[in-house]
């Protein structure tokens, strides 16, 4: 912008001073914002920026070891008389497993105890406590032979 006009004392002319309040005029003066229209009577906080945590030392000195491996969740095979109707006829072993592991558990367990894959594990609890597996292994594995092998129980 250039230097404005002025006296002797230092004082800006009044032609000087008309001819900047004209061109305000025309330009426009910034004073007058638009507001922003608010369509909802409900406010809503806007989301500001959320930094991923990056910890200066962990808060725990060592990280709790998982509650349930597959040791802990398959306990024992069952070998009752109904239990081997079940191998035979079914294609299906029967386990007693820890009552708090859930049917995912059990079935990532068998996988990694005895390396068979089952199609649907169905869970009961007993009357005495105790939970019972019944895992439905695939049409291409044998019970029968996986119970005679891995579990020693025909």
């Amino acid at each position: 912008m250039a230097p404005k006009a002025e006296n002797k004392q230092g004082k800006t002319r009044p032609a000087a001073r008309a001819n900047a309040a004209a061109k305000a005029v025309v330009k426009g003066s910034s004073l007058h914002k638009s507001r922003k229209v608010r369509t909802s009577t409900t406010f809503h906080r806007p989301k500001t920026l959320q930094l991923s945590r990056s910890p200066k030392y962990p808060r725990v000195s060592i990280p709790r070891a998982p509650q349930l491996d597959a040791n802990k969740v398959v306990l024992y095979p069952l070998n009752t008389e109904s239990a081997m109707k079940k191998i035979e006829e079914n294609n299906t072993l029967v386990f007693i497993v820890d009552v708090k592991s859930n049917k995912r558990q059990i079935k990532m367990a068998l996988k990694k105890l005895y390396d068979v894959d089952t199609v649907k594990v169905n869970t009961l609890v007993r009357p005495d406590g105790s939970k019972k597996a019944f895992a439905r292994l695939t049409p291409d594995v044998d019970a029968l032979d996986i119970a005679a092998t891995k579990l020693a129980i025909v």
